[in-house]
Order: structure tokens, then C-alpha cells, then sequence
């Protein structure tokens, strides 16, 4: 009798699993990745990193111990973000990811793109977007040194050639 829970329960587990990486293929399909970059190890978080539009260099923090909880949560929350969904589904994504990954590449949410800073930019005036804690008050003035490129100012025309000084006039006698 325990082998027949057993072989059910492997049976159980596995197609949880297919189910999760299809449910994986089709989230990448929608993101206009290839679905096959699902199956491959290292990989699949290169094009996931990708989606959510963070730098390469999370691969090392999602590979390292301790670090990859803080950031694989983080990760997921990017993810849903990227779909339009809230922090509630991320903790979906998290605690139940066999119901909650088959929603977003199975059902009919949009990738509406990648929902880092990085890849969205810094909002309207700087890195605190609508945010502004110095609102209209900006003590920057017209310069503000947050990600924006340097005023323009107008082009420096060179001086032009001085004239060489006249002569010394001497009194006529």
C-alpha cells in the first residue's frame, strides 16, 4: 500500500512540476522570449532577469546563498509587477507558485514590460519620479544633478583676433 502512495505522490509531484515550467514557457512567450529558455538551467533566470529588467549581475546574488531568498522574493515581486499584478500576488507567486504561475502564462495577463527603475528610467524629473520629495521647492533650480543630462548652454564663440596696440605718437617740433 506505501508504494502506491509513493508512486502517486511522484506521479503528483511531477506534474506539478511540468506544470509550473509550461506555465514558465508561456510567461516567456508572452514576454517576447523564447519559450524553450524555460528548461535551461542559469539560463531561465538570464531571460527572467531579462523580463523584469534587472542587471546581469543579479545572477550572482540569485546563486549565492542566503542572498537568492532575498532576491528570488524580490525577483517574483518584479515579475508580477511586470504583469500589472500587486504585491498579493506576488505572495501568491511565493507560497503557491503551482496556481499562480499557470495564471499569469496561462490566462490572458499582459506583459506590459519590465517594471524595474533600470528599465523604465527614473520618472519625470529624477530618480524619485512622481515622488519628488522637494516638489516645486527643488533646491537644484533649473539644474538638478539627479540622472538628467547637464543644461544646455549656449556655445562659447571664440574671441576674436585683438588688434595689435597703435604706435606711440611723438610731438611734432
Amino acid at each position: 500500500m506505501s508504494t502506491g502512495i509513493g508512486l502517486f505522490g511522484g506521479f503528483t509531484y511531477f506534474a506539478i512540476i511540468v506544470l509550473v515550467v509550461y506555465s514558465l514557457w508561456k510567461i516567456f512567450e508572452k514576454a517576447g522570449k523564447p519559450g524553450w529558455a524555460a528548461i535551461i538551467p542559469i539560463y531561465n533566470i538570464i531571460i527572467l532577469l531579462e523580463i523584469i529588467g534587472k542587471p546581469p549581475i543579479w545572477i550572482l546574488w540569485m546563486l549565492l546563498p542566503c542572498s537568492n531568498i532575498v532576491f528570488g522574493i524580490w525577483a517574483m515581486n518584479l515579475l508580477a509587477k511586470s504583469f500589472g499584478k500587486s504585491e498579493g500576488f506576488t505572495v501568491g507567486l511565493i507560497l503557491l507558485p503551482f496556481i499562480f504561475y499557470p495564471l499569469l502564462g496561462l490566462t490572458d495577463a499582459r506583459y506590459l514590460g519590465p517594471s524595474a527603475k533600470e528599465a523604465n528610467g527614473f520618472g519625470a524629473n529624477n530618480q524619485f519620479g512622481v515622488n519628488n520629495p522637494f516638489g516645486a521647492n527643488n533646491p537644484f533650480g533649473g539644474n538638478n544633478p539627479f540622472n538628467q543630462p547637464p543644461a544646455a548652454t549656449p556655445p562659447v564663440t571664440p574671441p576674436s583676433t585683438p588688434t595689435p596696440p597703435a604706435p606711440p605718437t611723438t610731438p611734432e617740433a
